[in-house]
């Protein structure tokens, strides 16, 4: 371990790595059934729907080993959320725009993650991708960590799948449970599903003051612990309420389909199909999943190094290169098995918050990828609201990085304010950094400097603004 990754020499030991490592799998656990579920509307066991499942264990695990191997960085890959609903957007519009099924439509849209992930390789190996993170201001650059750290407080407070009022809309931790005047306000509104309601935010908080007690007694794996501790009462309330969480054990299927993975989706593409929607459609469709992936890797790279303290003076991360190249990669492994867009998920955070440094922890969560192909079951028993714990827990860390801003210089507070707000609501990395480099280009032109802002820096400004109010 320490020939591969240089484990002690980063401040760290193979335990803590490790531990790490098993954190971020299990704060991002879920998008091994969520993906599968967006990309096929919820088509659980057909061929389409275990095709997309094996894609995104393989693609996310390749990615991950990349990070680990190439960049000795402790990311971790999964096909993106946000991307991946915008893709079953695409498939649905090309089966509407063709008059082919979901089906067939879906390997035509694979032809869209097949190019970006080329143009990325190309990108990456010509270093443009690196300047486009240079071209990104300091003040930008610190002010990522923090706003990550909201969008992580906002997916940690948010729904909770599998909660539903018995008119079927979604329950939202804040939202349905904290905003209601009474109780038997919110009772009346959720009705059957109320119980379930009071144990999530339960289970919630009592993983989140779990972690901070163990971390306070300095316990390594506090966030992994904390999680274990939140199932555990979520599965005793479960029990209380006469639900059998593990009931699903008996009857789930544990052979991996591979069959349906090489029949449906591996090596699939129908470029007939892609191209039937027009050449200016594809290129628009090509670029705007490229935008999106590149701004979102990149904030989460920058956002998750600098609180790891892996940036340097200048707000530089050793080794960007090759884990942009990983990026690329697990794209390009989407697209050849059958998912869209893998990049890397902010949910890396929770391991760096476990003390992961190096590519151990990415080299474990990436195995733990591939045992699901055979132990599926087994990781959906960890339940959202232990998840929920350590995602509040990590964004609340995440905020310490606002001591970096220069409060007194307008070009650094408005752009780092604009993106903690844009950040988490639009649900989108590359969003909130559109807009706080747009933000910083203007406030440095109406203030007279304009001789500070870099050519590449209007570029990806101008870039933006077209995506934003232009594009249709």
């Amino acid at each position: 371990m320490e020939k591969l990754f240089k484990v002690r020499e980063n401040g760290s030991t193979v335990r803590t790595e490790v531990l790490a490592g098993l954190s971020t799998f299990m704060t991002m656990a879920y998008i091994i059934a969520l993906n599968p579920n967006l990309l096929t509307g919820f088509a659980v066991g057909t061929p389409l729907w275990n095709a997309v499942f094996m894609a995104t264990l393989i693609s996310s695990a390749i990615g991950t080993f990349v990070m680990a191997f190439a960049a000795n960085k402790p990311f971790v890959m999964a096909p993106g959320m946000g991307l991946n609903s915008f893709f079953a957007v695409v498939v649905a519009n090309i089966a509407a725009i063709t008059g082919l099924s979901y089906d067939e439509s879906f390997n035509g849209a694979l032809c869209i993650i097949l190019v970006e992930g080329i143009v990325f390789l190309v990108l990456t190996f010509l270093k443009v991708r690196e300047k486009i993170v240079a071209a990104i201001p300091y003040g930008v650059r610190m002010g990522i960590a923090p706003a990550i750290g909201l969008m992580l407080l906002n997916i940690g407070l948010g729904s909770n799948a599998g909660i539903y009022s018995e008119t079927g809309g979604p329950f939202y931790m804040l939202g349905t449970f904290f905003t209601n005047l009474t109780p038997s306000i919110t009772k009346e509104a959720m009705g059957s599903g109320y119980s379930t309601m009071i144990l999530y935010v339960i289970t919630t908080f009592v993983g989140l003051f779990l972690i901070v007690a163990l971390h306070h007694k300095k316990v390594k794996g506090s966030v992994l612990f904390g999680m274990l501790g939140a199932s555990v009462v979520y599965w005793i309330g479960s029990f209380m309420q006469g639900n059998n969480p593990f009931a699903g054990l008996a009857t789930a299927s544990w052979a991996p389909p591979f069959a349906d993975m090489f029949g449906t989706t591996f090596f699939k593409f129908n470029f007939s199909t892609f191209m039937s929607i027009g050449w200016l459609t594809a290129i628009m469709m090509i670029v705007t999943f490229c935008m999106i992936d590149m701004f979102d890797t990149i904030g989460t790279l920058v956002g998750t190094a600098s609180r790891a303290g892996m940036l340097d003076k200048d707000g530089n991360m050793p080794k960007m290169k090759e884990a942009l190249m990983a990026d690329a990669v697990g794209t390009v492994a989407g697209a050849l098995t059958g998912t869209s867009t893998v990049t890397t998920f902010i949910e890396s955070a929770s391991g760096v918050e476990e003390g992961g440094r190096t590519g151990l922890t990415a080299f474990t969560a990436g195995c733990m990828f591939l045992a699901c192909m055979f132990i599926a079951p087994i990781a959906a028993l960890i339940p959202a609201p232990a998840t929920s714990a350590a995602l509040i827990y990590v964004g609340v860390l995440m905020l310490s990085g606002l001591r970096n801003i220069d409060f007194d210089d307008i070009s650094q507070v408005l752009p780092v304010a604009l993106m903690l707000i844009f950040m988490p609501i639009s649900g989108s990395i590359g969003h909130g950094i559109g807009i706080a480099l747009i933000s910083y280009t203007i406030v440095k032109l109406v203030t007279g400097k304009s001789k500070e802002i870099s050519a590449l820096t209007y570029i990806l400004s101008l870039l933006f603004i077209l995506k934003f109010f232009l594009v249709v």
